[in-house]
């Protein structure tokens, strides 16, 4: 712990009860962290109160702070434009940092007699011509894709006319995506004429080059050059199509910006989708490090993100809703020249901009996870049903199995990040008491369970008051299914098995939400229940068929070692029978499946058993038929 700790509390209880900007710095006097305050004396006293309602990056942060400083402004609003300055100039390592990758793109027209067009980052030292700077790569690439097909030019690596005549032509051709040069069967002028239209297009857009392509379609039908007209008239077809596809909103606004943002294992991803005249301009993705409260991370994310930015849309459509906002949207509306709204939709068009641009920031965060972005979203939507406090990235689930209270097991199987981890795994054998009690077997499981994580993440301190690691701390890199506390604990049952097992967690001073999983009378899952009531699933929603999965996966395993266990004890009693050894009997078991099968046998039955003779089979017909 920070030994300065208590000075820093005294010196930030004299700080005055006004709006202003707080420096941290560590002991080498390098600015740390930089906030905003409506009230200094409050906020900053509360960096070195109490650590235990601190995220994990706070405490950090707090533990390498040595000293600080503050600026008094005359209001909020200026203290959040000068917090906005002073992170910009000096970049502390504790303040959300956006890597800004917006270089310059250029259309890049090759200098040759069959001209090329591509996109590129920067201009090369050659002939060519470069049409630029665009600030929006995606901008640029997307463009020139749309133009090469909408003009059938190659993407090919064919050279020409050198290449001429020396294959077939590839796909695209086929599919009406290149005019295939490389026939020979298309004149220069003609090819060159499709490269300047195509030029046209990414330099006017797609209105002007509408507009031209119907009088050069009309020019060419009254010179009676019907073939030329025709193919003026094939790519304003596509030219409305590929322009169609790209709107994909109806909005009357000239701009807006769509922000998303998701935390997944502290990792947190924003998405922004940017449409103009109802096309989506430009999408930048951005992953942060250390974030732990989505309304934090907006908010500190749209402040970096603008002032990265000169151009602020009229409009800005977010996820989640932010607790400066009407400070943000002042700042913004400064920034522009002209008001600026800032909402966060609950229906209608925009809702369904901010729902793609969420599942847009999933994905992103999903593929530096190892997992898919529909796996993290069904989380976050889960937790948005059962209330939780954090997204469940690591999930138990319980069920108990036995046969007429014979036999009394549980299964623990465990999901991180949407996916089962197997390696986690537990089984249990109910050990507290006989017959059948699927609460008290699930009391015994749970706390047999919590114990050993106790055991596991025992510590003890060196005389440098520095943290050791014990024996049980070091077994964790093996014991997977008991050194991580989970986010969340299914049990495969109702309001009973809930209430039974919620007082054991709160005796182990812990804070873990469990709920419980109930079947209808098809035994298909229906919904989640908690001691306050139930909760419905809707089949139609992704999180139900999640749910469901887990509990059919956990009521498998629970059974299966179930069924294991009596396998065990049947075969022992077959090898009590005279020339039944330990393979017979395992073969017997799998061949006829139970031990009432067996029983129920005839003699020439168990003899066309594997493995099995008359005499063996003799011997299993007597043991099971004395009487007779």
């Amino acid at each position: 712990m920070n030994e300065k700790l208590s000075l820093l509390r005294k010196k930030a209880m004299a700080l005055p009860m006004q709006p202003g900007v707080y420096i941290m710095k560590n002991k080498d006097k390098k600015i740390i962290y930089i906030g905003k305050a409506k009230k200094l004396k409050n906020r900053v006293s509360q960096y070195f109160g109490s650590q235990n309602n601190h995220s994990e990056k706070v405490r950090r942060m707090v533990s390498n702070v040595d000293d600080f400083e503050y600026i008094i402004t005359d209001s909020e609003f200026e203290s959040l434009i000068l917090e906005c300055s002073l992170i910009k100039q000096h970049k502390p390592k504790y303040n959300i940092l956006l890597k800004d990758d917006k270089g310059y793109s250029y259309i890049r027209v090759s200098d040759e007699l069959w001209r090329r067009i591509d996109y590129v980052l920067q201009k090369g030292d050659d002939s060519a011509q470069y049409i630029g700077p665009y600030t929006s790569s995606f901008y640029v690439k997307t463009s020139v894709e749309e133009a090469m097909k909408i003009f059938m030019l190659p993407t090919c690596n064919k050279k020409f006319p050198d290449d001429f005549k020396k294959g077939r032509p590839c796909l695209n051709f086929h599919i009406k995506q290149c005019c295939a040069p490389c026939t020979g069967r298309v004149s220069l002028k003609e090819y060159n004429e499709r490269v300047d239209e195509a030029l046209a297009f990414l330099q006017g857009g797609s209105s002007k080059t509408l507009k031209k392509l119907n009088e050069s379609m009309q020019d060419a039908a009254e010179r009676l050059d019907f073939e030329s007209a025709a193919r003026y008239r094939d790519t304003i077809n596509a030219v409305k199509r590929m322009r169609d596809k790209q709107k994909v909103v109806n909005i009357n606004i000239d701009e807006i910006d769509v922000i998303a943002v998701c935390i997944s294992s502290n990792k947190g991803s924003a998405t922004v989708l940017r449409f103009s005249d109802s096309r989506m301009f430009d999408k930048e993705n951005f992953i942060v490090s250390d974030v732990d409260d989505e309304k934090v991370f907006m908010s500190e994310f749209l402040l970096r993100y603008y002032s990265m930015r000169d151009d602020v849309p009229k409009k800005i459509a977010l996820s989640v809703n932010i607790d400066d906002a009407d400070m943000i949207e002042e700042w913004l509306s400064q920034k522009k020249g002209k008001r600026v709204y800032i909402n966060v939709p609950s229906k209608g068009v925009q809702k369904n901009l901010v729902d793609m641009c969420r599942e847009n920031a999933f994905e992103m965060l999903a593929q530096q996870q190892g997992v898919t972005g529909r796996q993290l979203s069904v989380l976050e939507e889960l937790k948005t049903m059962l209330s939780l406090e954090t997204v469940p990235e690591y999930i138990e689930s319980y069920d108990i199995s036995n046969l007429s209270g014979e036999d009394n097991v549980a299964g623990m199987i465990v999901y991180e990040n949407a996916k089962p981890l197997k390696s986690a795994y537990k089984r249990f054998k109910i050990k507290s008491f006989d017959g059948q009690d699927d609460c008290a077997s699930m009391r015994e499981v749970i706390t047999r369970r919590l114990n050993e994580y106790k055991k596991l993440t025992e510590i003890s301190e060196n005389y440098d008051g520095e943290l050791k690691e014990t024996e049980n701390q070091q077994s964790q890199k093996t014991d997977k299914g008991f050194a991580r506390l989970p986010d969340l604990i299914l049990l495969d049952g109702g309001k009973t098995q809930v209430a039974a097992v919620a007082p054991i967690i709160k005796e182990f001073g812990l804070d873990i939400p469990v709920f419980g999983m109930v079947k209808d009378d098809n035994h298909r899952t229906r919904a989640i229940v908690s001691t306050a009531g139930e909760i419905a699933l809707k089949p139609n929603r992704r999180v139900f068929s999640f749910v469901a999965g887990i509990q059919d996966e956990v009521h498998r395993y629970a059974i299966t070692y179930n069924r294991s266990k009596r396998k065990k004890i049947f075969s022992s009693s077959l090898e009590k029978i005279d020339g039944i050894g330990q393979k017979r009997a395992k073969e017997l078991l799998r061949y006829f499946r139970t031990l009432a099968n067996i029983k129920k046998s005839t003699i020439k039955e168990l003899e066309s058993a594997p493995g099995m003779n008359h005499t063996a089979a003799l011997n299993v017909y007597k043991y099971f038929h004395e009487d007779e």
